[in-house]
């Protein structure tokens, strides 16, 4: 069921801003992960087929592959959240923060190779997508929390919350490095 992928931005907006109890945190997160997928795909496609980059054109096309695939399930779970959150039901609501937790993981993975693969105009948008995917990453966990405080089931909280304790230290890693090393670019 589609309640906003198909819809303006004006309306998603201003449902979220609303007196409303969906959609919220995950769902937002959901959309900045989106956002960040989009820029990867954006460097991407502004890089393939220049000369200058020939000789990465094959790992340019599996990272715009996996980035498209994660733009398409990030704005599927813009909807899954609200979806969740309406039904009531606790387990819906944590496994769509968790699944988005462990894909934003997956999507600032392909950042890094862009810093001397992609278009060195846009590398300020691979900057960009690395700060939405890791932000989108520490919403999405904090939303695992809320839910798994919920749930009250102490093994199942244990595995996650070390799983995602272990891919949001590796995420801020990554994005420190990502900043760190392009600002050096653009700073000369």
């Amino acid at each position: 069921m589609s309640i906003y992928k198909n819809e303006s931005l004006k309306r998603y907006t201003d449902d979220l801003s609303a007196r409303m109890p969906a959609p919220g945190g995950g769902s937002a997160a959901s959309l900045n992960a989106c956002l960040g997928a989009s820029l990867i795909s954006m460097v991407v496609n502004f890089t393939l087929g220049k000369p200058k980059y020939a000789r990465h054109e094959k790992e340019l096309k599996e990272i715009l592959a996996a980035s498209e695939k994660l733009k398409e399930q990030f704005l599927e779970m813009v909807d899954l959240d609200v979806e969740a959150y309406r039904s009531k039901n606790i387990r819906d609501s944590l496994h769509v923060v968790f699944m988005l937790a462990r894909l934003c993981f997956e999507g600032i993975k392909l950042c890094p190779p862009l810093i001397n693969k992609g278009n060195r105009n846009l590398i300020s948008d691979v900057a960009c997508a690395a700060i939405l995917l890791e932000g989108a990453l520490a919403s999405a966990y904090f939303n695992v929390e809320i839910n798994l405080k919920t749930l009250n089931d102490n093994k199942l909280s244990g595995k996650i919350r070390k799983e995602l304790s272990v891919k949001l230290k590796k995420a801020r890693a990554l994005r420190h490095k990502t900043e760190e090393k392009i600002g050096k670019i653009i700073r000369g």
